[in-house]
C-alpha cells in the first residue's frame, strides 16, 4: 500500500511538471525591501480628486487612472514619440510575469513607479524607468475557485491617496501602501459566498470612494455595485443591477422599477445578471458614477422573462448619485437583451458639439454594435449609429431610442445566425477618444454565433438550471454540432469612427479577429497590440502603419505611454486569455503558435533590446486511446465538457493556447484524470476539484470525449496535408 501511495505521488508530481511544462507558471519574485511591522503614513502616490482632474495639465507624463485620468479617453497629450521619428522606436526593458495566465491589465504610472496586477492578481510594482522590482503583493487569492470563472486575469489596480487598491478575482477588496506594498486593509465583497461571483474589472476611485462590481452571471449571480470609504473600507452604498425575488422587500426604490420589466418567470432563481464586471466612470463635474450593466441572464429571454419586459437595468447604463448611490438616469442600450449584448464596454467623457449646442456627453461602444452619443446630464440619447455588422436589429429609433429588432435575431423557434455574437462588435478592449476631433480609435470585430434555445427547454417548457457551470439557455451541444465552423464572418479591425456622424474615418483589417486596446497620442500615434503577437504604431489621421514590433504572444490589454524626465515611454503587457477561449476556433494566433509567455514590455526611442523567439508549440495531436466509440457516450461527453471545461479549455477541446490542451495530455496524465477532475490535484496551479458536479462516470465521459476529439482532429490535419513533424508526441 505505501509503494502504491508513492506511486501515486510520483504521477502526481508527473502531471504537475506536464501542466506546468507546457505553460510554466513561476511563484512571483519578492523584492529586496524590509516591510515594516507598521504602515506608515502614506508617502507615494498621494493621489486625489485634483490631481487626477488635473493630470493632463500639470503631470502629462503620468498615467494616475485606468483611463489615464476621469475622463477615460486614453488620449495623451505627449509628442516626443510622433509620426517623424516612431520608426525609432525599440525595447528598453522587460520583465517576465512567470505566469501562463491571461493578462488584460491597463499599468498605472505615479511618481515614478509603475504598477500592475499579473495573474492571481498579484501586483508589481516596477521601477518606470529600469523595470527594477520595488515590491511585490500577492493577495493570496482562493485558487480553487478558478473552476466556476473564465481565468485569474485582472483589468488593473487603482491609486488614490498613497494606496493600492485591489479587486481581487476571488471577491475581495484589499488597500495596499503605495510605497512599500504592504496590506493595510481587506474586506469581502461578496454577499454570498455559496455564489460564484468573481471580480476581474479594476475598481475606480473619486470622491473619496473606492467603486467595483463583479462578475458571473452564466454561473447564476445578480450583479451588483459597491462603494466603499477609500479610507477605512467601510460600504458607502449598493447599487443592484436587476431585481431579486419579488416577494421580498426590495433593496432600493430602483429594484422596485425594475421588478415591473420582468415577467412571467423565475429569474431571481437563475441570478438574473447584470454584473458590472468591467467599466465604472466616476464624473467630478456632475458627482456622478456611470455603470456599465452586464447582460441578462440566462441569455435566452424566453427562458428568463417569458411575459416579455425590458428586464431593467441589465444591459444599460445607470448614473447615480456619487455620494448616495441613488439613480439619476439610465438608458438601456438593448432592452430585453437576448444575445448576452452587454453594456459594460468603455465609458469616455467628452464636451461635444451636438446640433449646434456643446453638450456634456458619454460615449458607448457596447457588444450590440451601435455606438451610444448620450448627454451625461440627463441620459438623453443623441447619436446612435451602427460601427460594425449588425443582423439583430435594423437601427435605433431617436424618438424611442430603442432599436428596432429583425427576425434574423429572433431564435426562439429556429437556430440563427447572429451578428454580433457574445463577443460583441467591441468587447472590453480599451477605446481612445481624440477629445480634439472627437474621433474614437477602437478594436472591433464580426463574429457571428450559432444561437439556439436549449432543446431540453424546448421540449418541456422546464429549465433545468445546473450548479456549478456555465447556464446559457442555449444548447451545449452546438459548438460540437457544428464540428469546427465557427463562424460565417470572423474578421478583426481598428477603426477610427466618428460617433456624431456615424463615419468609418478609416478602418485596417487585421489578421486576427480578438485583438488587444489602443491608446492614441498627440504626437499623432495609435498603438495597438493584436492577436498575431505584434503592437503596432499607426497614424492616426490615415490609418497607415509606421512601426511594429513582434512580441511572439497574443495581446488583448491595452498600452499606455507615459513619460520621465526626458524620455517618454510606451508600455504593454502581452499574453491572451479570457473569452475567446469558449470559442474553440482553430489556432491562428501568435499564443496558438508559441504558446502564451506575458511580459511587461516597455519602448522608448533608441531602444535595442531584442526577444529571442521562443519554441512553436505542437499544432497536430498525439494519437490517443479511445475510451468509447458509441456516439450517445461521446455525446454525453460533450455536453459535459462544453458545461465545466471549455470556458478555459477552450470549445471543442481546442485550447486558445492559454491553459494547456488537453488534446494532448499524456498517459501519466491519463491515468490520474479523476484525481485532477476529482480530487482537485492541481488546485495549485488554478484546476479546482469539480467533484461536486461530476461524477466518475461524468469524469470519464469528458476524458472519452477530449481523446475521441484529439484522433478526430488528428485526422483531420493529416487528411489536410499537414506533417507528423508538426505533431505532439
Amino acid at each position: 500500500m505505501k509503494a502504491f501511495s508513492i506511486l501515486i505521488a510520483v504521477v502526481l508530481l508527473a502531471a504537475l511538471a506536464w501542466f506546468v511544462t507546457r505553460q510554466a507558471e513561476a511563484p512571483p519574485p519578492t523584492a529586496d525591501v524590509e516591510e515594516p511591522a507598521v504602515v506608515p503614513a502614506p508617502s507615494i502616490g498621494m493621489v486625489d480628486d485634483a490631481r487626477i482632474e488635473n493630470a493632463l495639465v500639470d503631470e502629462p507624463g503620468s498615467w494616475m487612472a485606468h483611463g489615464i485620468d476621469f475622463t477615460e479617453r486614453r488620449f495623451s497629450p505627449l509628442t516626443q514619440i510622433n509620426r517623424d521619428n516612431v520608426s525609432d522606436l525599440g525595447l528598453v526593458w522587460r520583465k517576465d510575469l512567470g505566469t501562463f495566465h491571461a493578462q488584460e491589465a491597463t499599468p498605472l504610472v505615479v511618481d515614478g513607479l509603475m504598477i500592475f496586477p499579473s495573474a492571481w492578481n498579484i501586483v508589481y510594482a516596477l521601477d518606470a524607468v529600469t523595470g527594477e522590482t520595488r515590491w511585490v503583493y500577492d493577495p493570496k487569492v482562493d485558487r480553487g475557485r478558478i473552476g466556476t470563472i473564465w481565468a485569474p486575469f485582472s483589468r488593473g489596480i487603482a491609486i488614490y491617496k498613497g494606496r493600492v487598491y485591489v479587486a481581487t478575482i476571488d471577491g475581495y477588496l484589499a488597500a495596499v501602501d503605495a510605497a512599500t506594498g504592504q496590506e493595510v486593509w481587506k474586506i469581502d465583497t461578496i454577499v454570498d459566498r455559496a455564489i460564484p461571483y468573481f471580480i476581474s474589472g479594476a475598481p475606480r476611485v473619486g470622491g473619496g470612494h473606492v467603486y467595483i462590481g463583479n462578475g458571473g452571471s452564466e454561473w447564476g449571480t445578480r450583479g451588483y455595485t459597491t462603494a466603499y470609504d477609500a479610507e477605512t473600507g467601510e460600504q458607502v452604498w449598493r447599487f443592484w443591477s436587476v431585481p431579486g425575488d419579488p416577494s421580498l422587500p426590495f433593496e432600493h426604490p430602483e429594484m422596485e422599477m425594475a421588478a415591473k420589466t420582468w415577467k412571467g418567470g423565475e429569474w431571481w432563481k437563475y441570478g438574473g445578471g447584470g454584473n458590472v464586471w468591467n467599466s465604472i466612470v466616476y464624473d467630478a463635474e456632475l458627482n456622478q458614477v456611470y455603470l456599465g450593466m452586464g447582460n441578462a441572464a440566462p441569455w435566452a429571454r424566453v427562458i428568463r422573462s417569458p411575459g416579455g419586459g425590458d428586464n431593467l437595468f441589465a444591459a444599460a447604463i445607470v448614473a447615480v448619485d456619487a455620494d448616495t448611490g441613488r439613480m439619476n438616469w439610465y438608458y438601456q442600450t438593448t432592452p430585453g437583451d437576448n444575445w448576452d449584448f452587454t453594456a459594460v464596454q468603455d465609458m469616455a467623457l467628452v464636451d461635444l458639439e451636438v446640433d449646434g449646442a456643446m453638450r456634456k456627453v458619454i460615449l458607448q461602444a457596447p457588444k450590440n454594435g451601435f455606438f451610444y452619443v448620450i448627454d451625461r446630464t440627463n441620459g438623453e440619447l443623441l447619436r446612435a449609429h451602427p460601427f460594425a455588422t449588425v443582423t439583430w436589429a435594423s437601427h435605433v429609433d431617436m424618438e424611442t431610442g430603442r432599436p428596432v429588432e429583425l427576425e434574423q435575431g429572433n431564435y426562439n423557434d429556429e437556430a440563427k445566425w447572429v451578428l454580433p455574437g457574445p463577443l460583441g462588435a467591441h468587447n472590453w478592449q480599451a477605446m481612445s477618444v481624440d477629445p480634439g476631433t472627437g474621433v474614437v480609435y477602437m478594436s472591433t470585430h464580426d463574429y457571428a454565433w450559432w444561437y439556439k434555445i436549449d432543446p431540453s427547454f424546448q421540449e418541456t417548457g422546464i429549465y433545468k438550471w445546473q450548479v456549478g457551470q456555465m447556464n446559457l439557455g442555449l444548447d451545449p451541444e452546438t459548438a460540437d454540432l457544428l464540428e469546427g465552423v465557427t463562424s460565417p464572418a470572423a474578421e478583426g479591425y481598428l477603426t477610427a469612427f466618428d460617433p456624431l456622424t456615424g463615419d468609418v474615418k478609416w478602418q485596417n483589417e487585421l489578421d486576427h479577429h480578438w485583438n488587444g486596446g489602443v491608446v492614441a497620442t498627440a504626437g499623432g500615434l495609435v498603438f495597438q497590440g493584436e492577436g498575431m503577437g505584434h503592437i503596432y504604431a499607426y497614424d492616426k489621421d490615415n490609418g497607415e502603419r509606421l512601426w511594429g514590433f513582434n512580441t511572439y504572444t497574443s495581446i488583448i490589454a491595452p498600452p499606455i505611454t507615459y513619460q520621465i524626465d526626458d524620455t517618454q515611454f510606451v508600455a504593454i503587457i502581452t499574453g491572451s486569455g479570457g473569452a475567446e477561449s469558449f470559442i474553440g476556433k482553430a489556432a491562428d494566433t501568435a499564443t496558438d503558435t508559441y504558446g502564451n509567455h506575458p511580459q511587461m514590455l516597455v519602448f522608448a526611442l533608441g531602444g535595442t533590446e531584442q526577444l529571442e523567439e521562443p519554441d512553436k508549440v505542437a499544432q497536430i495531436p498525439p494519437e490517443q486511446p479511445l475510451l468509447s466509440t458509441e456516439r450517445h457516450e461521446l455525446r454525453r461527453g460533450s455536453v459535459l465538457y462544453h458545461d465545466f471545461c471549455a470556458a478555459c479549455h477552450g470549445g471543442q477541446a481546442k485550447s486558445f493556447g492559454v491553459v494547456p490542451d488537453l488534446r494532448f495530455m499524456e498517459a501519466s496524465v491519463r491515468e490520474i484524470f479523476d484525481q485532477i477532475v476529482l480530487g482537485g490535484a492541481l488546485e495549485p496551479v488554478g484546476m479546482g476539484s469539480f467533484a461536486e458536479w461530476l461524477s466518475e462516470a461524468d469524469a470519464k465521459r469528458v476524458l472519452g470525449y477530449i481523446l475521441y476529439r484529439a484522433n478526430a482532429d488528428r485526422d483531420k490535419a493529416l487528411m489536410e496535408g499537414e506533417t507528423e513533424e508538426q505533431a505532439g508526441p
